[in-house]
C-alpha cells in the first residue's frame, strides 16, 4: 500500500446534505444508502460532518411515548446544522493513504471527508482501507500461470502460489 494515494481508495461521489436538512430526513438517507456519516455542505463548500453517533444522540430516548416526544422534542424541526461537527478534519485527495491512516488512529475517527481544491470530492472510510488492503493482498497471493517448461502447449498449465 505505500505510496498509494488517498483518490485511488475514496468513494465517490460522495452522498451530501445541506444544513437545513431535517433530522428524519438525515436518518433516512443514512438508513438507504447504509452510510454511517453524512459531510454537510453550503453553496459547495463543507462546513461540517454527521456521523451515525451524532444522529442517535439527536434523537429522544426510546421510552418517551410519541406524543410527549412530539411535545417534549420537536424532532421534525432539528436541522443538520444543529448537530453536525464543525471541527472538521479532512484529507486531501493527492494524499499518501499512509497520512489517511495516521489521522483517523490519532483522531479515533473511523472516516474522512476527502477535499480537493477546497471542495469535497469524496470519503474515505475504515471500509476502503480495508477493502484496498485486501485487493493488494489478492494482487500479491495471486496464482502465477505459467506453461510447462518445455514449451508444449498440450501440457497441463501449471499453477503456482506467490
Amino acid at each position: 500500500m505505500k505510496g498509494l494515494a488517498v483518490r485511488a481508495v475514496m468513494s465517490s461521489p460522495v452522498i451530501s446534505v445541506p444544513p437545513h436538512m431535517p433530522l428524519r430526513k438525515l436518518r433516512l438517507l443514512m438508513f438507504e444508502h447504509k452510510i454511517r456519516r453524512l459531510p454537510v455542505v453550503r453553496n459547495g463548500s463543507l462546513v461540517g460532518i454527521i456521523s451515525l453517533g451524532d444522529l442517535r444522540n439527536a434523537f429522544p430516548p426510546d421510552v418517551m411515548s410519541c406524543q410527549d416526544t412530539q411535545r417534549a422534542y420537536p424532532v421534525d424541526q432539528i436541522t443538520a446544522e444543529e448537530i453536525m461537527r464543525t471541527n472538521l478534519i479532512t484529507i486531501d485527495a493527492a494524499a499518501p493513504l499512509v497520512e489517511a491512516a495516521r489521522l483517523m488512529l490519532e483522531h479515533k475517527i473511523s472516516g474522512l471527508p476527502v477535499v480537493e481544491a477546497g471542495r469535497l470530492v469524496g470519503m474515505l472510510t475504515e471500509s476502503d482501507m480495508f477493502r484496498a488492503i485486501i485487493r493488494r493482498d489478492v494482487e500479491v497471493i495471486a496464482p502465477v500461470v505459467r506453461q510447462p517448461e518445455d514449451g508444449r502447449r498440450d501440457r497441463p498449465v501449471v499453477m503456482s502460489w506467490n
